[in-house]
């Protein structure tokens, strides 16, 4: 599980432009940790980007409006934060579920 975690948060690190994190052992907490404070600025200062951002990844429309709502249970930076996660462990899996073979000639189509 940890190398899926340090897996994950590469790709997170990659898609927001986050500094790396320099633990190994890095665990879920602390990934939802930073990730949430990354993304609680960007709600305030780059709402623009962190909502192209989460479309490009493909996150659900519907389920980050639910996570802001004034109804929601976590704060919205948190909500956000565990829907990314979640959303990147999925591609993961997807990549490694579907991997496909490399072509040998660009012509071998």
């Amino acid at each position: 599980m940890e190398s899926n975690i340090n897996q994950t948060a590469e790709l997170i690190v990659n898609d927001f432009e986050m500094q790396t994190f320099d633990n190994p052992y890095l665990t879920e907490e602390e990934l939802l940790h930073a990730l949430s404070e990354h993304i609680e600025n960007m709600l305030k200062y780059r709402m623009e980007v962190l909502l192209s951002t989460l479309y490009r990844l493909d996150v659900s429309e519907e389920k980050v409006e639910k996570a802001m709502s004034p109804m929601a249970i976590l704060p919205p930076h948190i909500g956000i934060a565990e829907l990314i996660i979640n959303r990147e462990r999925r591609r993961l899996h997807t990549k490694a579920t579907y991997k496909t073979k490399p072509l040998d000639d660009w012509m071998d189509f």
